[in-house]
């Protein structure tokens, strides 16, 4: 098989090859390894495992081989790891000189169960220093580039996941998403993000924004997710926050019919004004395909207030406390984080407090929303990906903005903790990728999970490859 066909098959169809012989595990993780090569430029990978894929490989095919042999359900299929996530004798470096050499003794959760599932880590994905920022770049590695155009970011913090996904380097990813993480970079590189609901995938160790911090998969295909999903859900005891056995088959969710969910659009949620036209107009087209899908549609505008005073402090909170004994070495921090955690460490306890409060307050307002709807559609992003090195997009449709501006869709439901998708739903005039939010209700990962697979079997993305060789 020709290996950019290989790079480019989904990996529910890489397991289904390998496990009848079709394909080989070890073709594979050549071709993927290649590719990597290949578009080096792109900066995805900061780390390789590359010879340990390549054992873990040949152990693959062996077990293939083996009359009987009991193969799990990503037997063979490469996988990549977001720089923020431990991994088992393999550098860790959280996107920061700080970490430069750090190697963990033992693999997160989320890692160890897609190893216990046969899949085969590839290497680390790059990511801004501790996820601080919605693009992809640092003092460590440089800058990551989108495949749709290199002079654009792929997003963040997860923006090497994204990049590596989208450009056919491995089909699955670990990303995370403390503020739209896994979201934001997958609507930027036209691929698809789950952010599970928070503790559905167990974290650990736990981040400086935990109680905001989600782990979850980002692929080409809806079912490749579910396919994770079904590896990777359920409690860990490392994680105190984790939640308890779901009895769900997450791929078998995928299947059956939308008729009469009730569906919330909104492209300004209430204090969310200002979205780049395209963006609006291609996420509100994508929102009237749900009507085609059997549900009931309705435009809305909730009214709700800016929840941003509740999150800044919460994820700037945990970040400058575990800064804080690193503030002196000035040189290892990137100027934008150092700025936020001096800031951050001038306020009074007492904001970190009552931005809990806030928080908890605010929860109102999608609550009484979700009373009457079954899930909410929303812009991923106000706008396209922007430029490369840019810590935040200065500009939403030609108007000057505020610095977070850019991402108001996303961070609200990491502090509802409820699960958030990014969908494909288009390209701007000049060929970047335009997300689409699909959210639900608390703990019903599977109605997102099917409205998702609903809408790629009615508006198909897989075939749109970016331009590279």
């Amino acid at each position: 098989m020709a290996e950019d066909e290989l790079c480019w098959m989904p990996a529910a169809e890489l397991a289904a090859g390998i496990a009848k012989k079709k394909v080989s595990p070890v073709e594979v993780v050549e071709a993927v390894l290649a590719r990597i090569e290949r578009l080096e430029r792109l900066n995805a990978y900061v780390t390789l495992d590359a010879e340990r894929a390549r054992q873990a490989a040949r152990a693959a095919e062996r077990a293939v081989m083996k009359k009987g042999a009991r193969l799990g359900p990503l037997h063979g299929v490469p996988f990549s790891v977001k720089d923020l996530v431990i991994t088992k004798g393999v550098r860790t470096t959280f996107g920061t000189p700080l970490y430069k050499d750090h190697v963990p003794d033992e693999d997160a959760p989320m890692v160890e169960r897609l190893k216990a599932a046969g899949a085969i880590m590839i290497g680390k994905t790059n990511t801004p220093s501790f996820g601080w920022i919605g693009a992809t770049h640092n003092l460590l590695f440089g800058i990551t580039r989108n495949p749709w155009n290199l002079e654009r970011t792929p997003g963040g913090s997860s923006g090497g996941a994204s990049a590596a996904v989208a450009a056919g380097l491995a089909p699955l990813a670990i990303g995370t998403d403390g503020g739209g993480s896994i979201r934001i970079p997958s609507s930027f590189a036209g691929i698809f993000g789950l952010k599970p609901s928070f503790g559905r995938i167990p974290t650990y160790p736990a981040s400086g924004a935990w109680s905001l911090s989600h782990v979850g998969p980002m692929t080409r295909t809806v079912k490749d997710a579910a396919l994770v999903m079904n590896a990777c859900a359920g409690p860990d005891e490392r994680d105190v926050n984790s939640l308890p056995p779901q009895p769900m088959d997450y791929v078998k969710a995928l299947m059956g019919s939308l008729e009469g969910v009730r569906v919330a659009y909104s492209d300004t949620l209430g204090y969310a004004p200002l979205v780049d036209p395209e963006v609006r107009e291609a996420t509100a087209k994508a929102a009237r395909a749900f009507r085609e899908l059997g549900c009931r549609v309705e435009e809305v505008d909730p009214g709700w207030p800016s929840p941003f005073e509740a999150w800044r402090p919460i994820f700037a909170g945990g970040i400058a406390t575990r800064m804080a004994p690193y503030v002196h070495e000035r040189d290892k921090i990137d100027a934008g984080l150092l700025r936020i955690i001096e800031e951050t460490l001038k306020s009074p306890p007492t904001a970190y407090v009552q931005a809990w409060f806030d928080r908890l307050a605010w929860w109102q307002h999608p609550r009484r929303l979700f009373e009457k709807y079954d899930l909410l559609l929303t812009p991923t992003t106000a706008r396209p990906a922007f430029a490369v090195g840019l810590d935040n997009a200065t500009e939403i449709g030609g108007t000057p903005s505020p610095e977070w501006a850019w991402t108001p869709f996303t961070y609200p439901f990491n502090l509802t903790g409820q699960p958030a998708a990014s969908v494909p739903c288009g390209f701007t005039r000049d060929g970047l990728p335009i997300g689409l939010q699909i959210v639900g209700r608390r703990f019903d990962d599977a109605t997102v999970l099917r409205a998702s697979a609903a809408f790629e079997a009615a508006r198909p993305w897989g075939h749109r490859r970016p331009p590279l060789p």
